[in-house]
């Protein structure tokens, strides 16, 4: 599906400028508002997947991108400035009117997860939550997803060193598993699938899933 109308919009927060890239649906009943992770932009595979397949399932999909990348800086700060940046931007997200879904890749879900209540999230995508930092389990930062508050859905790659999806606790949400992916939702050459598919698993679920919210 080709997008259009996408159009591109800044935001000042007490964090600094962040920007919106909105990916507009034509009957919006939802919108998906996702941010970065700590180590990469909104280029990454699985966003702009998301932002390409969404719009045509009634899902308005935002781009978020927090004040430290629109500054131009490699490094994330501390996630208590990225929960001031996302709480900034917060009201440009619900300006449409319609539910919003807070939603994030790795850092991004964790952000997600600690301010929906608060926000007032009809619900929490997290796309590679962090589990844990690679190789050290006994940090876990299940506490933040556990105590999101509502609807959520974890996709996460079967590979991923942040937390695989056999380490993540029973809770209330829903869990997706993307065979063979890593961190990033990349699969390597010899998988029984390839990246197209993997990238597929993600909408499918992500569609799926935002259509039983209502």
């Amino acid at each position: 599906m080709k997008v259009t109308n996408v159009t591109i919009e800044s935001v000042e927060t007490d964090a600094g400028t962040a920007r919106i890239t909105w990916h507009p649906a034509k009957k919006a009943r939802l919108v998906l508002a996702v941010s970065h992770g700590a180590g990469g932009g909104i280029e990454v595979r699985d966003l702009q997947a998301l932002a390409r397949v969404l719009p045509a399932h009634g899902v308005t999909v935002a781009l978020v991108e927090q004040p430290w990348r629109v500054a131009g800086k490699k490094l994330a700060p501390a996630p208590k400035s990225l929960d001031v940046g996302w709480r900034g931007l917060w009201p440009a997200l619900a300006k449409p009117g319609l539910p919003v879904i807070s939603g994030g890749r790795s850092a991004g879900a964790r952000v997600a997860c600690r301010t929906a209540v608060e926000l007032g999230a009809r619900a929490v995508l997290a796309l590679g939550f962090p589990l844990h930092p690679p190789g050290r389990p006994e940090k876990s930062r299940a506490e933040e997803l556990l105590g999101a508050g509502v609807p959520t859905l974890v996709v996460q790659g079967g590979n991923d060193p942040f937390g695989k999806p056999e380490e993540f606790p029973d809770g209330a949400y829903e869990l997706v598993e993307v065979p063979y992916g890593d961190h990033g939702f990349a699969v390597p050459k010899r998988a029984p699938l390839d990246q197209g598919r993997a990238l597929a698993i993600i909408t499918e679920s992500v569609v799926t899933w935002a259509g039983s919210l209502g």
